[in-house]
């Protein structure tokens, strides 16, 4: 890399450093890299401050390694479960997808290390029957649905993380390939999202232009368009001549304006600005790449997130945890107890030592019990995918591999059947046309389940899967997506219960294929039909209610939902109100909890989501304990799109509804928004505070009460944001910290023009507590002014900024 820097920098005509690209959605995608659970695996962890360390390390290690880009992370919302790139959403929630996007962003782009690159945009994820072809053409879905579920996440993590790349997808909508869309790639990115990043296309999305969509008549013109449509970066695996050569043209001929290159290329060294390319654009410290990418921490947070990925979901009779004190021996079985496939697929580390599912149980039961294995059958038969839609007979070889199964089976205590699918079934290019369980799976798990021995069934999938005969049949189910390297020893831990799973399903488990699209959010009453009576004499034609529905997880403790308060209970639609409830552990275990608050708009203009989840907060909790859970709402979470396509807050009710999953509500109030000035309290009629907090909302505003006995409180990476008046310029600050231990701790002083990106104006240490310090840096024009904790547990009791917006 640095012989290609020195050739850039020393031998082209301007001297402009070259910025080097990854992939990053599961880590960067080296030899040696940290290696986490593919990102739908850690969509399940619900848990925001888990996501950002994720992004820390991959931004850390890929700028370490010499990248300074990174295509990361995934904005699409999943939609459609046969999907092949189900496995690299977060979830079928655009604001959970918009949270956790938010986190990755802010973790990736710290102080500016790389900058990261949001994909697709826009509207790639919900094509008819969820078939990609070539060009990911015809999505189904309606201008509404466009705005509400696929915009929404772009649009707040530019806003709120300041992301610094977007790739413009293959497909078209309403008949117009994004690729040379203006209105997509300047109007609405730049103009409405204020997005002042670069555009990168998709590979070869520019030719596909003319290749694919039949909108340009050669490369020439697919060329002209993508780059007056707002195009800065092409990316290709071919020759970049081919780009080049119709580029240079066109601006000789006049195809293309000066104007319009010198604006394109202006954002490309913007973001080079920022990242540091054209002071370090060398990576010098061979050494420090090296430990970074073999850092025992990294590998911590890496089975953290393994672990907390995982969602269980069935368990009768509390079969899990496994007894380890009462087994002999314990067969293991299945085409994915072995497989290390899938943590070492496209877009994260490729060269990394994975451990099993087998491994993590034969290390788990060393010296305690004999581990008895056969793979039982390959994970796609001979016939596949045909077999999907023909049932083709067992062939000798494959009977006889059940069979081994089930011996084992008979000799041992307990069997671990380890299912789903892998490269072959799932990823890009590969959707399907079924969700069971493909090739000769089931018949694995029935004849295994028919020696009356307790089965666990283990799922290593990136989607989901259409399990009915499991969940009736098999007594305990875990569900572990692709996780990671580490997944083996996460499993095993959950399995024999060194960890209480906590993972909640951020998509929903349909029954069959047949009630797709079949997703959260949804409208009222849109995913049940009439008919109620089964059987031959009732009127029921079709199956109904998902297999596990969105937010589902079970887990090894109990928990009790109380004390629900809205407060204030009447808003005006700019202000913002907090809910907050009491979760306690009833059970006998420690575990996590996913507390989630959802909203549904009682009475609307239009139609609007059943329920829409509008918050949640992952908890540890010792058994007895109990903890205080806060929401903030704002008109994010009580917006609409009106009649005229405009987001809004019609006055009216609100039901607030939290609850352990999206059927699973235990507590409900009412939120009432009026028009301003029709609050029954003059003090509720305030406008809303120019004080924002990333975390603790709720006290934010103890730091302009003149007050230093009150404050607000956050760890390392949160921060607190002051909207300025218009027009003000800033050149320092005065804030008071406090901290308990009383060491010394550092922050940053940061500051926005707008559009959600913010840069540091300051660096600092603080040595003294409880009182009124001075901050001084160069004065620049400023919208907000955000100040960001260097260490964990440190409050800040007051500031004063004489241009704060009144």
């Amino acid at each position: 890399m640095n012989e290609v820097q020195r050739f850039f920098i020393e031998e082209t005509r301007l001297g402009i450093p070259t910025d080097f690209t990854n992939e990053g959605i599961r880590g960067v995608e080296s030899y040696k890299a940290t290696n986490f659970p593919t990102q739908l695996g850690l969509g399940h962890t619900w848990n925001r401050r888990l996501i950002h360390q994720v992004g820390l390390i991959t931004g850390r290690e890929a700028r370490m390694l010499g990248y300074t880009n990174v295509y990361a992370p995934i904005l699409d919302v999943g939609r459609d479960q046969r999907w092949g790139r189900y496995e690299e959403v977060y979830g079928e929630s655009p604001y959970l997808v918009a949270e956790l996007g938010i986190e990755m962003v802010r973790g990736m782009q710290h102080n500016h290390q790389i900058a990261a690159t949001g994909k697709h945009f826009i509207a790639y994820s919900n094509n008819k029957g969820a078939r990609e072809g070539m060009a990911r053409v015809d999505p189904q879905m309606s201008p509404r649905e466009v705005e509400m579920t696929h915009v929404y996440p772009f649009k707040r993590v530019i806003r709120e993380a300041g992301l610094l790349g977007v790739m413009s997808s293959y497909n078209d909508y309403d008949g117009f390939p994004i690729q040379s869309s203006y209105y997509w790639l300047t109007t609405r990115l730049r103009g409405e999202m204020g997005f002042r990043g670069y555009v990168v296309s998709d590979s070869d999305a520019v030719e596909y232009l003319y290749t694919k969509h039949g909108t340009a008549k050669d490369m020439k013109e697919a060329v002209r368009q993508s780059v007056e449509a707002g195009l800065n970066v092409r990316c290709t695996f071919r020759s970049p001549d081919s780009y080049v050569l119709p580029l240079r043209e066109l601006v000789k001929e006049g195809g293309l304006s000066e104007e319009v290159i010198n604006d394109r290329v202006r954002d490309i060294l913007r973001v080079k600005f920022l990242v540091g390319l054209f002071d370090h654009p060398y990576q010098i410290d061979l050494k420090g790449a090296d430990e970074e990418v073999e850092k025992a921490a990294n590998e911590e947070i890496a089975l953290q997130a393994s672990r907390e990925s995982i969602v269980l979901l069935k368990n009768d009779k509390n079969i899990l945890p496994l007894d380890a004190s009462g087994i002999q021996k314990i067969a293991v079985c299945g085409p994915n107890a072995d497989e290390h496939s899938y943590a070492l697929t496209h877009y994260g580390p490729l060269a990394v030592e994975v451990t099993s599912v087998l491994k993590g149980i034969q290390e788990k039961m060393k010296g305690k019990a004999e581990v008895l294995y056969t793979k039982g059958c390959d994970l796609v038969d001979a016939n596949w995918p045909e077999s999907e839609l023909i049932d083709y007979p067992l062939t000798d070889e494959e009977q006889k591999e059940i069979e081994k199964a089930v011996d084992q089976t008979k000799q041992a205590d307990v069997a671990v059947v380890v299912l789903g699918g892998g490269q072959r079934t799932c990823g890009e290019n590969k959707s399907r046309s079924s969700l069971d369980l493909p090739g000769r799976q089931l018949d694995l798990l029935k004849a295994v389940a028919a020696t009356g021995k307790p089965v666990v069934l283990v799922l290593i999938n990136g989607r989901p899967l259409s399990i009915n005969w499991a969940d009736k049949f098999v007594p305990a189910i875990v569900e572990a997506w692709y996780p990671g390297s580490k997944g083996g020893k996460a499993v095993a831990d959950v399995l024999f219960g060194e960890y209480n799973p906590g993972g909640k399903l951020t998509v929903t488990f349909p029954k069959t294929v047949g009630q797709i699209p079949f997703n959260f959010p949804c409208k009222p009453s849109s995913q049940i039909d009439g008919g109620k009576n089964p059987g031959m004499e009732g009127n029921m034609s079709r199956a109904n209610g998902a297999l596990y529905p969105f937010g589902y997880g079970l887990s090894y403790t109990t928990f009790e939902y109380s004390d629900l308060k809205i407060s204030p209970a009447i808003i005006t639609p700019n202000q913002q109100t907090f809910v907050t409830c009491k979760v306690t552990n009833t059970g006998k275990r420690a575990g996590d909890e996913v507390v989630q608050l959802y909203v549904r708009d009682v009475l609307s203009s239009v139609t609007t989501y059943e329920k829409n989840l509008a918050g949640f907060e992952r908890v540890h909790l010792q058994p007895g304990e109990t903890k205080e859970v806060t929401f903030p709402i704002d008109r994010k979470a009580l917006e609409l799109l009106n009649a005229d396509m405009h987001w809004v807050v019609e006055p009216g009710n609100f039901t607030l509804m939290v609850g352990a999953s999206s059927t699973d509500i235990r507590l409900n109030g009412t939120l009432t928004v009026v028009e301003p000035g029709r609050i029954p309290t003059t003090e509720a009629d305030k406008d809303s505070s120019p004080v924002s907090a990333s975390t603790n909302a709720e006290t934010a505003n103890n730091v302009i009460d003149n007050n230093l006995t009150t404050s607000w409180e956050g760890n390392k990476g949160d921060y607190i944001t002051f909207a300025l008046q218009n027009g003000a310029k800033v050149d320092g600050v005065s804030i008071a910290f406090s901290r308990e231990n009383g060491l010394d701790t550092n922050f940053e002083i940061q500051l926005s023009s707008g559009g959600g990106q913010f840069l540091t104006v300051y660096s600092g240490i603080v040595k003294e507590y409880n009182k009124l310090l001075d901050f001084h840096f160069k004065g620049t024009t400023a919208s907000d002014l955000r100040i960001v904790l260097g260490d964990d547990r440190i409050g800040i009791t007051e500031v004063k900024l004489p241009q704060l917006k009144k």
